[in-house]
């Protein structure tokens, strides 16, 4: 009987994975639909998943399913019948990673949770049935060449600071469940215009845009599929692009590369940069933006004092880390929470 629970260390499972040859491929999907039982379909799906050779983080709740998983290419057609098989999920869209060497994921994670999306709605009346109108890379080009369309990015600061699609608003906070009243206020004056809302894969501004109408917009559109589906789309029919820079992505790569352009910059040196890396300090782990020289310099900590500490007795760093709630640990340029040792850097 298959475990329904890791029993590896996951830097096992890392080791095992960045040393086997097998290809693997990167997908996400979500699907909003009813869960009955949430727990008992998490079970079954790690069940079917581990079976396959899948890795990766899956959500499972009563309003439905959200998953970024590394597969064995060799059994896609497998995994892809089995999902299928799942009658809300038959035919779903699976976005294939664009920039991508398999080695995203080393454990697979089945999680049960109050939502796929946390956002902070707690009126009865919010319905997803009632969402925005898709559009694909075609549709989104055409409608933003109307200068009145409003195009809203409903990812956070770091993701859009890496890349984001020309003229983009940014709704400058840390969390999904507070940018959802925020775009409400940025754009209350805007309720008649074309709005097309924008995320990584199309999950936050499904809801997003659901959210909008519920709240009285009448023109809300969604990019189908994010920035993956669009740039997949781009490069089979041969479209002018309209996203510059990088993808931010939540797994081991932390990014896929889009366009060529730089937008960001080095916390540290402030010279053009745009690789997330998380600090080599475990006390620390901060997500930020590296250069490589920085990298070299910092061996890849985000400041002296880190670099110290890793160069530390294993029992030394073990007590330096003990009681430390690192929360969110994210460089935030945009509010000023600098660390000290990235100040003036």
């Amino acid at each position: 009987m298959t475990q329904l629970h890791n029993r590896i260390s996951r830097k096992e499972l890392k080791e095992a994975v960045l040393n086997d040859p097998t290809a693997r491929t990167t997908i996400s999907f979500y699907c909003y639909f009813k869960v009955e039982d949430p727990a008992a379909f998490r079970n079954t799906l790690y069940r079917e998943l581990k079976n396959i050779g899948v890795l990766g983080r899956i959500y499972v709740a009563s309003e439905g399913i959200n998953a970024q998983i590394s597969v064995p290419t060799h059994n896609i057609e497998h995994f892809r019948t089995y999902l299928y098989s799942i009658e809300p999920l038959n035919n779903l869209r699976l976005n294939i990673a664009v920039d991508d060497d398999g080695k995203s994921f080393f454990v697979l994670d089945v999680k049960v949770r109050k939502k796929i999306v946390a956002d902070g709605i707690d009126d009865p009346t919010f319905d997803m049935a009632n969402k925005g109108k898709y559009v694909n890379a075609e549709q989104f080009n055409h409608l933003t060449e109307d200068p009145d369309t409003v195009v809203v990015d409903m990812r956070n600061y770091y993701e859009y600071e890496v890349g984001h699609f020309q003229n983009a608003i940014e709704i400058p906070s840390d969390t999904f469940r507070d940018q959802l009243p925020m775009a409400v206020d940025m754009l209350k004056d805007k309720k008649d215009t074309n709005i097309i809302m924008y995320c990584t894969g199309g999950i936050r501004c499904e809801k997003a845009s659901a959210y909008m109408l519920h709240r009285g917009f009448k023109n809300v559109f969604h990019l189908e599929g994010g920035i993956i589906n669009y740039a997949k789309q781009v490069k089979e029919k041969d479209l002018p692009t309209k996203f510059i820079g990088k993808n931010f992505v939540f797994d081991d790569r932390l990014g896929e590369r889009i366009t060529a352009d730089i937008i960001a910059h080095c916390h540290q040196c402030g010279k053009p940069a745009d690789t997330h890396a998380n600090c080599k300090n475990d006390g620390c782990h901060l997500l930020f933006i590296q250069c490589e020289e920085c990298a070299r310099t910092f061996e890849g900590c985000c400041s002296k004092d880190c670099q110290d500490t890793i160069h530390l007795p294993d029992e030394r760093r073990k007590e330096l880390r003990k009681g430390i709630d690192k929360g969110q640990h994210i460089f935030n340029k945009s509010k000023q929470r600098l660390r000290p040792s990235l100040k003036g850097k």
